[in-house]
Order: C-alpha cells, then sequence, then structure tokens
C-alpha cells in the first residue's frame, strides 16, 4: 500500500484542535505512517515565519508529504483518501461525491460556527455570543439527527471523510455545553464511528457539561 517515502509525512497538529482531530483519525484509517509535530498555539508558533511559510492562514493542522504541502483540514482529508488508497472514503461517482462536499461545507461552516464556538467560549474563553452559538449548535444537531434516521453515516451506508469531518467537534460538544441527549441518532452515528478499525479519540476536556 504504502511504500518507503511515505514515512517522511510530517502532520502538524495541536491536541485539543477538532481540526487537528480528522487528519490524525484519517491517517489511523488509512494507516498512513507519519511523524507528529505538536505545534505551540498558546505562545504563538503558528504565527511564526517558519510556520507561516507552511500555512499563510498560521492554523493547523497541516501535513507535509515528501514536500507536498497541504493545509486545511478538509483539503488534507481529501489529499489523503487520494493518495493513501482511501477510494472508499471519497466517492468518484457525482452523487456520491457530491454528498460528502456537502458534509464538508457543514464542516467547515454550520460546525465550526455552532458546537466548535460553543466549546472555544467554555475551553478557551472566545468571545462568541453564547445564545447564538447554543441555537445554532442545536439546530445542526436536528438537521444531522433526522438525516441519520435514514442511514447510518452522512454521505451513505458506509463511512466517509464526511463523518471524518464532522466527528470530533459533535462529539465534543458537551464540552461547550452542548447536550447530545436528544440526539439519538447522531449519539449512534458517534458510536459507529467509534467502532471502525483503528479509530483514536481526541482527548477530552472536563469542562462545560463534562465538568466534575
Amino acid at each position: 500500500m504504502q511504500t518507503a517515502q511515505t514515512s517522511a509525512l510530517t502532520f502538524y497538529s495541536f491536541p485539543l484542535s477538532g481540526h487537528a482531530h480528522r487528519v490524525a483519525l484519517m491517517l489511523s484509517l488509512l494507516e498512513v505512517p507519519h511523524r507528529k509535530v505538536d505545534v505551540d498555539l498558546r505562545g504563538g508558533e503558528h504565527k511564526r515565519p517558519a510556520f507561516l511559510a507552511l500555512n499563510s492562514f498560521g492554523q493547523v493542522p497541516v501535513i507535509d508529504d515528501n514536500g507536498v504541502v497541504v493545509a486545511d483540514s478538509t483539503a488534507i482529508l481529501v489529499y489523503l483518501a487520494k493518495r493513501y488508497n482511501g477510494q472508499a472514503w471519497l466517492p468518484e461517482d457525482p452523487a456520491g461525491a457530491a454528498a460528502v462536499q456537502r458534509w464538508l461545507s457543514v464542516a467547515s461552516g454550520q460546525l465550526v460556527n455552532g458546537p466548535n464556538a460553543a466549546r472555544l467560549v467554555v475551553l478557551f474563553g472566545a468571545s462568541h455570543d453564547v445564545d447564538s452559538t447554543l441555537a445554532r449548535a442545536h439546530a445542526l444537531l436536528q438537521v444531522m439527527d433526522g438525516e441519520l434516521t435514514a442511514r447510518d453515516f452522512l454521505a451513505g451506508a458506509a463511512p466517509t471523510i464526511a463523518d471524518v469531518a464532522c466527528y470530533a467537534y459533535v462529539a465534543h460538544a458537551p464540552e461547550g455545553n452542548v447536550s447530545l441527549e436528544a440526539y439519538p441518532h447522531v449519539r449512534a452515528w458517534l458510536r459507529r464511528i467509534e467502532s471502525l478499525p483503528r479509530f483514536v479519540p481526541m482527548p477530552k476536556s472536563p469542562v462545560g457539561l463534562l465538568a466534575a
């Protein structure tokens, strides 16, 4: 599957980033050999020239695959699926590809502005409006729960990079005081992802609804 040259892949990460977890999970699911480098976001390492040379937006995650540098978590998922025999994770047929793209857009839009933003308020003291952020989070979860009544995974009967992209911030929504109790189909979907071979979790933080 992989050749010796793939050992040079370097993954720039941050442990508490759901965006970075998308990449960590995909690398594990595809069994891609790699070296992980944690970027000191609190110390501003992501805004220094060395890192900005990799990603001019100054954000993690980034991968460097033998000189092929890819930034943005969903772009990295696409790259990994195409580069490392992950065809099952990224359908080629028009309808399947469109279904995946729809949820990648959700992962970069509603998910970031809802569950992720709510978590940022609690975990990092972000200045988002709490009420509107929570409302956006629950509006998204209601849609997801409704759509998951008809299928096991977001884009169809089998898992795709759409599920990888959406997993972390939904699973960790309670850290932002977003309860998943009212969304049984979402919770069942999370369990299906967590039962995949080579699944790796993102570290939990004891905040929000998870506070002791």
